[in-house]
Protein backbone atom coordinates (compact mmCIF):
# COMPACT_ATOMS: atom_id res chain seq x y z
CA UNK A 1 0.00 0.00 0.00
CA UNK A 2 2.12 2.27 -1.28
CA UNK A 3 1.92 5.99 -2.67
CA UNK A 4 3.46 9.40 -2.56
CA UNK A 5 0.97 11.30 -0.45
CA UNK A 6 2.49 14.35 -0.59
CA UNK A 7 2.24 14.31 -5.00
CA UNK A 8 -1.71 14.18 -5.04
CA UNK A 9 -3.74 17.49 -5.22
CA UNK A 10 -5.61 18.83 -2.74
CA UNK A 11 -8.71 17.59 -4.38
CA UNK A 12 -7.43 13.72 -4.79
CA UNK A 13 -6.05 13.73 -0.84
CA UNK A 14 -9.16 14.45 0.02
CA UNK A 15 -11.21 12.49 -2.11
CA UNK A 16 -8.50 9.21 -1.19
CA UNK A 17 -9.23 10.03 2.71
CA UNK A 18 -12.63 10.14 1.88
CA UNK A 19 -12.69 6.59 -0.07
CA UNK A 20 -10.50 4.91 2.96
CA UNK A 21 -12.73 6.06 5.65
CA UNK A 22 -16.08 5.51 3.82
CA UNK A 23 -14.47 1.68 3.65
CA UNK A 24 -12.85 0.85 6.96
CA UNK A 25 -16.93 2.51 8.51
CA UNK A 26 -19.13 0.58 6.02
CA UNK A 27 -19.76 -1.87 8.47
CA UNK A 28 -18.03 -4.77 6.99
CA UNK A 29 -14.80 -4.30 8.72
CA UNK A 30 -15.72 -4.73 12.67
CA UNK A 31 -11.92 -5.86 13.13
CA UNK A 32 -10.87 -1.77 12.87
CA UNK A 33 -14.36 -0.55 13.87
CA UNK A 34 -13.75 2.24 16.43
CA UNK A 35 -9.86 2.26 16.20
CA UNK A 36 -8.17 5.07 17.50
CA UNK A 37 -6.14 5.23 14.29
CA UNK A 38 -9.38 5.52 12.04
CA UNK A 39 -11.07 8.02 14.80
CA UNK A 40 -7.98 10.26 14.60
CA UNK A 41 -8.49 9.76 10.62
CA UNK A 42 -11.47 10.31 10.35
CA UNK A 43 -11.15 13.47 12.54
CA UNK A 44 -8.44 14.88 10.65
CA UNK A 45 -10.55 14.87 7.31
CA UNK A 46 -13.11 16.42 8.72
CA UNK A 47 -11.00 19.31 9.73
CA UNK A 48 -9.33 19.19 6.38
CA UNK A 49 -12.48 19.21 3.92
CA UNK A 50 -13.58 22.40 5.53
CA UNK A 51 -10.84 24.59 4.37
CA UNK A 52 -8.60 22.60 1.71
CA UNK A 53 -11.23 24.66 -0.95
CA UNK A 54 -10.96 27.99 0.79
CA UNK A 55 -8.56 29.82 -0.65
CA UNK A 56 -5.70 31.71 1.41
CA UNK A 57 -8.13 35.13 1.74
CA UNK A 58 -11.73 35.44 0.58
CA UNK A 59 -12.09 35.08 -2.75
CA UNK A 60 -12.87 38.83 -2.58
CA UNK A 61 -10.05 40.28 -4.48
CA UNK A 62 -11.86 40.20 -7.97
CA UNK A 63 -14.90 41.78 -6.25
CA UNK A 64 -12.77 44.67 -4.73
CA UNK A 65 -10.82 45.27 -8.16
CA UNK A 66 -14.26 45.35 -10.05
CA UNK A 67 -15.41 47.99 -7.53
CA UNK A 68 -12.09 50.09 -7.62
CA UNK A 69 -12.32 50.13 -11.71
CA UNK A 70 -16.03 51.54 -11.39
CA UNK A 71 -14.93 54.42 -9.25
CA UNK A 72 -11.37 54.95 -10.78
CA UNK A 73 -13.57 55.73 -13.84
CA UNK A 74 -16.26 57.39 -12.59
CA UNK A 75 -13.18 59.86 -10.55
CA UNK A 76 -11.61 59.91 -14.70
CA UNK A 77 -14.65 60.87 -15.98
CA UNK A 78 -15.36 64.17 -14.12
CA UNK A 79 -11.94 65.43 -14.12
CA UNK A 80 -11.85 64.89 -17.83
CA UNK A 81 -14.84 67.08 -18.22
CA UNK A 82 -13.50 69.78 -16.01
CA UNK A 83 -10.15 69.91 -17.71
CA UNK A 84 -11.60 69.97 -20.94
CA UNK A 85 -14.57 72.53 -20.17
CA UNK A 86 -12.06 74.94 -18.23
CA UNK A 87 -10.41 75.60 -21.28
CA UNK A 88 -13.85 76.90 -22.89
CA UNK A 89 -13.59 80.92 -22.41
CA UNK A 90 -16.58 81.59 -23.89
CA UNK A 91 -18.40 78.42 -22.35
CA UNK A 92 -21.09 79.28 -19.66
CA UNK A 93 -19.74 78.61 -16.34
CA UNK A 94 -16.54 78.00 -17.44
CA UNK A 95 -14.69 79.11 -14.01
CA UNK A 96 -16.92 76.93 -12.03
CA UNK A 97 -15.14 74.20 -14.21
CA UNK A 98 -11.50 75.71 -12.95
CA UNK A 99 -12.03 76.12 -9.81
CA UNK A 100 -13.78 72.87 -9.59
CA UNK A 101 -10.33 71.18 -10.93
CA UNK A 102 -8.04 73.06 -8.79
CA UNK A 103 -10.13 71.17 -6.23
CA UNK A 104 -9.51 67.77 -7.99
CA UNK A 105 -5.41 68.70 -8.32
CA UNK A 106 -5.38 69.58 -4.48
CA UNK A 107 -6.39 65.99 -3.26
CA UNK A 108 -4.16 64.38 -6.29
CA UNK A 109 -5.40 63.87 -10.21
CA UNK A 110 -3.40 60.48 -10.39
CA UNK A 111 -5.50 59.53 -6.70
CA UNK A 112 -7.01 56.81 -8.97
CA UNK A 113 -3.49 55.13 -9.14
CA UNK A 114 -2.74 55.13 -5.30
CA UNK A 115 -3.55 52.09 -3.89
CA UNK A 116 -6.83 51.19 -2.09
CA UNK A 117 -6.20 52.72 0.80
CA UNK A 118 -4.39 56.23 -0.02
CA UNK A 119 -7.23 56.45 -2.69
CA UNK A 120 -9.82 56.04 -0.28
CA UNK A 121 -8.70 58.67 2.11
CA UNK A 122 -7.73 60.91 -0.31
CA UNK A 123 -11.46 60.42 -2.44
CA UNK A 124 -13.24 61.12 1.10
CA UNK A 125 -11.75 64.20 1.59
CA UNK A 126 -12.29 65.14 -2.51
CA UNK A 127 -15.89 64.64 -1.92
CA UNK A 128 -16.36 66.42 1.33
CA UNK A 129 -14.72 69.25 -0.34
CA UNK A 130 -16.88 69.17 -3.16
CA UNK A 131 -19.76 68.68 -0.73
CA UNK A 132 -19.32 72.62 0.38
CA UNK A 133 -22.21 74.38 -0.90
CA UNK A 134 -20.17 76.92 -3.04
CA UNK A 135 -18.69 73.99 -4.66
CA UNK A 136 -22.38 72.22 -4.94
CA UNK A 137 -23.49 75.19 -6.37
CA UNK A 138 -20.76 74.95 -9.30
CA UNK A 139 -21.49 71.14 -9.73
CA UNK A 140 -25.08 72.00 -10.36
CA UNK A 141 -23.84 75.10 -12.76
CA UNK A 142 -21.89 72.64 -14.97
CA UNK A 143 -24.68 70.00 -14.34
CA UNK A 144 -22.96 67.45 -13.92
CA UNK A 145 -24.81 66.38 -10.24
CA UNK A 146 -25.65 62.91 -11.34
CA UNK A 147 -21.71 62.10 -12.53
CA UNK A 148 -20.82 63.42 -8.91
CA UNK A 149 -23.79 61.22 -7.41
CA UNK A 150 -22.28 58.51 -9.40
CA UNK A 151 -18.81 59.03 -7.91
CA UNK A 152 -20.21 58.97 -4.24
CA UNK A 153 -22.10 55.64 -5.16
CA UNK A 154 -18.84 53.90 -6.85
CA UNK A 155 -17.02 55.09 -3.75
CA UNK A 156 -19.13 53.56 -1.22
CA UNK A 157 -19.86 50.45 -2.91
CA UNK A 158 -16.04 49.97 -3.02
CA UNK A 159 -15.90 51.00 0.33
CA UNK A 160 -18.72 48.34 1.33
CA UNK A 161 -16.97 45.27 -0.51
CA UNK A 162 -13.46 45.75 0.73
CA UNK A 163 -14.73 46.13 4.05
CA UNK A 164 -16.70 42.41 3.67
CA UNK A 165 -13.19 41.48 2.47
CA UNK A 166 -11.24 42.31 5.48
CA UNK A 167 -13.87 40.60 7.78
CA UNK A 168 -13.78 37.63 5.64
CA UNK A 169 -9.91 37.56 5.56
CA UNK A 170 -9.70 38.34 9.62
CA UNK A 171 -11.95 34.93 9.64
CA UNK A 172 -10.05 32.69 7.35
CA UNK A 173 -6.90 33.60 9.51
CA UNK A 174 -8.65 31.73 12.72
CA UNK A 175 -9.15 28.95 10.61
CA UNK A 176 -5.90 26.25 10.88
CA UNK A 177 -4.42 26.80 7.45
CA UNK A 178 -5.12 24.09 4.70
CA UNK A 179 -1.04 23.28 4.61
CA UNK A 180 -0.99 22.66 8.20
CA UNK A 181 -4.33 20.15 7.92
CA UNK A 182 -2.94 18.48 5.01
CA UNK A 183 0.34 17.45 6.69
CA UNK A 184 -1.27 16.08 9.42
CA UNK A 185 -3.84 14.51 7.25
CA UNK A 186 -1.06 12.73 5.45
CA UNK A 187 0.16 11.62 8.64
CA UNK A 188 -2.57 10.29 9.48
CA UNK A 189 -3.50 8.17 6.46
CA UNK A 190 0.33 6.77 6.81
CA UNK A 191 0.04 5.61 10.25
CA UNK A 192 -3.31 3.70 9.00
CA UNK A 193 -1.84 2.48 6.23
CA UNK A 194 1.16 0.77 8.63
CA UNK A 195 -1.22 -0.70 10.05
CA UNK A 196 -3.40 -2.32 7.84
CA UNK A 197 -0.27 -3.32 6.04
CA UNK A 198 1.33 -4.46 9.40
CA UNK A 199 -1.93 -6.71 9.50
CA UNK A 200 -2.40 -8.09 6.10
CA UNK A 201 -1.97 -11.03 6.99
CA UNK A 202 -4.35 -12.35 9.42
CA UNK A 203 -7.01 -13.80 7.64
CA UNK A 204 -9.65 -11.03 9.40
CA UNK A 205 -7.46 -7.85 8.14
CA UNK A 206 -6.78 -9.85 4.25
CA UNK A 207 -9.85 -8.45 3.30
CA UNK A 208 -9.25 -4.48 4.52
CA UNK A 209 -6.36 -4.14 3.01
CA UNK A 210 -7.08 -5.89 -0.72
CA UNK A 211 -10.15 -2.98 -0.53
CA UNK A 212 -8.26 -0.29 0.79
CA UNK A 213 -5.08 -1.06 -1.31
CA UNK A 214 -7.40 -0.96 -4.23
CA UNK A 215 -8.75 2.72 -3.63
CA UNK A 216 -5.43 3.51 -2.76
CA UNK A 217 -4.07 2.37 -6.11
CA UNK A 218 -6.98 4.22 -8.10
CA UNK A 219 -5.55 7.56 -6.33
CA UNK A 220 -2.37 6.61 -7.24
CA UNK A 221 -3.27 6.26 -10.96
CA UNK A 222 -4.80 9.64 -10.87
CA UNK A 223 -1.68 11.07 -10.34
CA UNK A 224 0.17 9.31 -12.88
CA UNK A 225 -2.57 10.40 -15.19
CA UNK A 226 -2.42 13.95 -14.55
CA UNK A 227 1.41 13.74 -15.18
CA UNK A 228 0.45 12.25 -18.41
CA UNK A 229 2.08 9.11 -17.45
CA UNK A 230 -0.43 5.76 -17.39
CA UNK A 231 1.81 3.03 -17.05
CA UNK A 232 1.02 2.01 -13.59
CA UNK A 233 3.92 0.79 -11.03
Amino acid sequence: MKITLTALSTKNLATLAQRIINSSQSGNYTIIEGHPLLTALATSYSTYDAVYTKLTYSGKGKEVAAADKERDAAFSSIKAFLNGYRKLPFAANHTDAEALYIIFKQFGLNLDTLSYSAQTAQLKKLIEELEKPENTQRIENLTITTAFNDLKTKHQAFETVFAEQAEANADLRTIASASSTRKELEQRLRSYFSLITAMKDMPEWSKLYYDLNEIVKAAKNSTLSANGNNTPT
